[in-house]
């Protein structure tokens, strides 16, 4: 396992040097009020203020500067509604590559709008997500291009990564991390980043109850195909690729998986937004409710929630808002 780890995080500090002039080297904050309650110094590391409003943004970048010039004359193709296709459009814009990021039909007008302010090129298939990215390799494929995967590609990994090898520029002596998880991407770059450095470095995985596939797949021992519920946390929700290069490294990386419930999600993101005034989406919220179910891991403790990003619709922050 040591060797996934020390070839990831050796990854991560060469995409970290790659796309520095591409995106924001976002703040690690010291929260006052997180700390006095869970008797810890708690940080948060902003994420939702890099470019896109999501850490995405790092991954994506990383991936299409990798490319040839050739290969990024040709474009690529990816799938996704969210953080990810608003990563992929901004990414092309500020690399003048071009691409088709493919939405299902019904997404909301909102999320197509953010791809399209990046001047995406958004075109709509498929019911669902999955048959959407189905779709997309399979145009990608075709038109022999890449498909930009979200999380299942080395590279992307090592583009999220990134964030881990500024967070020990900005706090080396780090005792633990609290990441949200969907696909692994995140958790898996930041996490070999800080074992490699420091192998007693805690390394928290969090998931919404409703959705935490990669923790059962671990528990199981291999990538299960489970139904997810609707959560909050819709920037982690989904199944995992069968054969992601992301499950050996969270087996790797992650020394426990924090589950929660949609009201510990939406109590934590009140409780956030209300103490240090600034927007986080649901998948943000995870990680701080895992924070606050478990002040045993933290007491006395350096710790940092990453906080993902800051992608919520207004409808949504204010039925969370409200309680």
């Amino acid at each position: 396992m040591t060797d996934i780890i020390q070839k990831t995080a050796a990854a991560a500090k060469a995409a970290a040097m790659r796309i520095a002039g591409q995106i924001v080297r976002t703040e690690l904050k010291r929260s006052d009020a997180f700390s006095e309650k869970m008797g810890a110094n708690i940080f948060f590391k902003l994420e939702n203020q890099q470019t896109t409003g999501s850490f995405k943004l790092r991954g994506a970048t990383n991936r299409l500067m990798a490319l040839s010039e050739n290969e990024r004359a040709r474009g690529c193709a990816t799938a996704s509604s969210g953080n990810h296709g608003a990563a992929v459009a901004c990414a092309m814009q500020k690399l003048g590559t071009t691409g088709v990021i493919f939405v299902p039909e019904k997404t909301s007008e909102a999320k197509v709008e953010k791809i399209r302010s990046y001047d995406g090129n958004v075109k709509f298939f498929g019911s669902d997500g999955l048959d959407t990215e189905q779709h997309a390799r399979e145009y990608a494929k075709q038109n022999e291009i890449l498909y930009l995967s979200p999380y299942n590609d080395e590279i992307v990994i090592a583009g999220q990564g990134s964030c881990g090898v500024e967070l020990l520029e900005q706090l080396p002596d780090i005792d633990s991390v609290f990441v949200a998880v969907g696909g692994g991407g995140l958790i898996g770059g930041v996490g070999a980043v800080f074992k490699a450095h420091n192998p007693d470095i805690k390394v928290y995985g969090c998931q919404p109850k409703a959705s935490a596939v990669m923790a059962h797949s671990i528990d199981a021992g291999e990538i299960l195909d489970m139904p997810s519920d609707p959560t909050l946390s819709d920037g982690t929700a989904g199944g995992i690729e069968s054969g992601a290069v992301t499950f050996p490294l969270n087996q790797a990386v992650v020394d426990e998986f924090i589950t929660v419930d949609e009201q510990q999600i939406a109590d934590a993101m009140r409780e956030y937004i209300s103490a240090e005034a600034d927007a986080i989406e649901g998948a943000a919220g995870v990680a701080i409710a895992a924070l606050l179910a478990r002040k045993d891991l933290v007491e006395g403790r350096n710790v940092v929630v990453i906080v993902c990003g800051g992608n919520i619709a207004d409808d949504k922050l204010a039925s969370v808002m409200a309680g």
